[in-house]
């Protein structure tokens, strides 16, 4: 049994923590920029810039939200990490911290301050442990390195599951703070099952290390012990729908929580995970890559239904079902190679195939598909067996939101992509309220993604006279999924675009609660301000 107390660790020498309080009694009124940026490099050697030219290509994420920061940061350590934040702390800095910049949300877009780049967080190197299936890395790394560092370390018998599909620009880093999520459907292809132990920086600069299952809430609070001082820190406890969720921070209802997965998913508001340890699972010997063209949406959602129903059927034996529904075959290269029909819709699945007979797990899924679809036939499958064929499939699913994207361009607006999830039984029913809106305002869009997890997103191409409509448009999706029990963010979390849609979704006491937990470690709303909450 955990206990809910947790001792932080100063990591910086008695002369560090001399020079850091000299330099804050000096500065603690008007500390700017240039004279922090001058007494990190002089007396630690950290890389620090104040040139703009520098920092505005790290001022800027995926979501393209307007970022601005004064100074940057390239720490090459966790205790470079823990001075920066120290001292920040006590002159009352802002922080903003950056990774792969792959954020959709603007989580790391600053706004003013000192931002700080995770890019040189990049040792201690990689360490696979094969005999008790984890590997251990510095968050700095590429999500895709570890991946292939894994294979090559156990000989292809492991595998790190989650693959986001930005894996290979993502930082590790950047996974943890949102708890991103693959097509792996249900909890497997989400980060939190998969992290047992990290090692964070908290604002003030002092160090916590949480193995998963060593430090559990009590009555909604830990207590941090450090410097002979005690804080309370209180957990969310707004109730949070049991469904794929990236929205906000982790809360627990009973007041009981790991402190593994308040952090989590926290999108950087408590602190900056610099190293981790993560589960492997074991690796497929082979796959089974299915695509099916199914007659229109109406009849894919049957699928699902009858699988769901099906007590033989576990989602866990399945790694990808993906779904390409409305308008995709008109933004997808290649479609002549899988659809026969410019009006239907189709469904890709990956099934894991462990040391059986891959005829046989053929054999079986062509039943099963048989048995779910009344008008299925074997014209309605392709095996993507040849490598050849696997690879044109591919480039038909990334050149979608490829193509989109120009159409974005040259109608010089803002296009939106949905993150929106909402509990199974009320799926179609959401699916068709968005279908009819957007269709009402005669907005071009295309439908797309997770059919596994009830969660699809729809690419919104609106042209200048029509990005008011569909920002409404959006709205009002964001209004529905909460009012059928969903989440406006089930892998994209939150950042600062959509801090509306979080209270919206749990409410001005979910918002005041995390701003609480915040304020118990955070009192100045100094690190990654504006994420999920105004400051």
């Amino acid at each position: 049994m955990g206990t809910h107390i947790i001792k932080l660790n100063n990591i910086l020498s008695s002369n560090d923590r001399n020079l850091i309080k000299q330099f804050c009694r000096s500065n603690s009124q008007n500390c700017g920029i240039n004279v922090l940026a001058t007494f990190l490099k002089k007396n630690f050697s950290i890389n620090v810039s104040t040139d703009q030219d520098i920092i505005s290509g790290f001022a800027v994420d995926s979501s393209n939200l307007k970022g601005y920061a004064e100074g940057l940061c390239r720490p090459n350590s966790t205790k470079e990490c823990s001075i920066i934040f120290s001292i920040c702390f006590n002159c009352r800095i802002p922080v903003t911290i950056t990774g792969g910049q792959t954020n959709l949300t603007g989580s790391a877009t600053p706004n003013g301050g000192l931002l700080l780049s995770t890019v040189n967080l990049t040792h201690p190197p990689i360490l696979v442990d094969i005999e008790n299936k984890t590997v251990s890395a510095p968050t700095g790394v590429i999500l895709e390195e570890i991946r292939n560092e894994v294979l090559k370390k156990s000989f292809s018998k492991l595998i790190y599951p989650v693959d986001p599909t930005s894996r290979e620009d993502a930082f590790v880093g950047g996974t943890l703070s949102t708890n991103a999520s693959g097509f792996i459907p249900g909890k497997k292809g989400a980060t939190r099952k998969w992290v047992k132990e990290i090692e964070i920086v908290m604002p003030n600069g002092m160090i916590a290390r949480a193995q998963r299952g060593q430090f559990i809430s009590n009555d909604g609070l830990f207590i941090l012990k450090h410097d002979n001082e005690t804080t309370q820190l209180s957990i969310p406890t707004y109730s949070r729908p049991k469904i794929k969720n990236a929205s906000g921070p982790y809360s627990s209802k009973d007041g009981q929580m790991d402190f593994v997965d308040l952090i989590i998913g926290s999108e950087g508001i408590f602190g900056l995970i610099t190293h981790c340890s993560l589960k492997l699972d074991r690796r497929p010997t082979d796959y089974l890559d299915l695509f099916l063209t199914i007659p229109n949406e109406e009849i894919a959602f049957q699928l699902l239904i009858s699988l769901e129903n099906n007590n033989n059927f576990q989602w866990d034996s399945v790694k990808t079902f993906e779904y390409f529904g409305y308008n995709c075959m008109k933004y997808m290269n290649n479609r002549e190679l899988f659809f026969s029909d410019r009006n239907s819709v189709g469904v890709y699945i990956k099934i894991p195939i462990f040391y059986d007979n891959y005829d046989e797990v053929a054999t079986k899924w062509l039943k099963l598909l048989q048995q779910s679809i009344s008008s299925f036939s074997d014209d309605n499958v392709k095996v993507l067996q040849d490598s050849h064929i696997l690879r044109k499939f591919f480039e038909a699913r990334h050149s979608m939101p490829a193509k989109a994207l120009e159409i974005v361009r040259r109608n010089d607006t803002v296009g939106i992509i949905t993150d929106t999830i909402v509990p199974p039984e009320y799926f179609n029913k959401f699916v068709q309220y968005s279908h009819k809106l957007l269709q009402s305002k005669d907005i071009e869009y295309l439908l797309f993604g997770h059919l596994g997890d009830c969660h699809l997103h729809f690419h919104i191409l609106p042209t200048r006279e029509q990005q008011i409509d569909a920002d409404i448009c959006y709205q009002l999706m964001i209004e529905k999924s909460a009012e059928l029990g969903g989440v406006y963010s089930a892998e994209h979390g939150t950042g600062k675009r959509k801090r509306t849609d979080f209270l919206k979704c749990y409410g001005q006491e979910a918002v005041e609660q995390v701003r609480k937990t915040k304020s118990c470690i955070d009192p100045y709303f100094l690190l990654n301000r504006g994420n999920v909450i105004d400051y």
